[in-house]
């Protein structure tokens, strides 16, 4: 079965490197970036979901490897969750110029990718990160708390149905917001700490 996934997987990747009708593939080779298409265990109970790559991460491909990723990995290790349980994406798989926000048009390309991805890994959790995976996900499983902010969504847990069974939807906010102010961290944590009961 892992491997079945991992056949899935690759053809995503290979799908993302050859998607020419991107707005953001012309960026992409010019910079000699490389689309994050996501990594960890392929059978993960939790799966983050981000918004788009930074440029560390296009460098190498990898998602949440920079600053916001060394936030990450505190918040996991806070949690007892360790990294390669759990699988990490992005909804936008190539980094938008100067890591602006993604623009619906890159999201609308990209989304497809993210849902066969949500299909073959099928986790328990989706744990969002940032206000653009939140609505996007809340939206696609029409939680009826979607038109509220992330301020008021963090940190709660809110069931719903996927094709394959019951699933738990977890906003969180980007780690990202914690390199600004680092204040935030606790919060961070105490929203984290909701994953324990979760976690294998």
């Amino acid at each position: 079965m892992h491997n079945e996934k991992t056949q899935k997987l690759r053809a995503i990747r290979d799908e993302v490197l050859a998607l020419t009708n991107s707005p953001l593939y012309a960026y992409r080779k010019k910079n000699n970036f490389y689309p994050v298409i996501g990594e960890g265990d392929h059978d993960a109970c939790i799966m983050f979901i981000g918004e788009a790559p930074g440029k560390n991460e296009a460098l190498k491909a990898r998602p949440f490897c920079g600053a916001a990723g060394s936030i990450l990995d505190e918040l996991l290790e806070s949690a007892g969750i360790h990294r390669a349980d759990v699988y990490i994406t992005n909804i936008v798989k190539d980094r938008p110029p100067q890591n602006r926000d993604p623009l619906p048009q890159e999201i609308e390309i990209y989304v497809p990718f993210l849902d066969r991805q949500i299909e073959i890994i099928k986790p328990s959790v989706i744990a969002t990160l940032g206000r653009f995976s939140m609505a996007y996900i809340m939206n696609k499983f029409n939680i009826p708390e979607q038109s509220q902010t992330i301020g008021k969504n963090h940190g709660k847990v809110f069931g719903t149905q996927a094709s394959y069974g019951k699933i738990h939807i977890i906003p969180l906010y980007h780690p990202a917001a914690a390199i600004y102010n680092h204040s935030s961290l606790d919060t961070h944590k105490k929203d984290f700490a909701v994953l324990k009961q979760f976690a294998i």
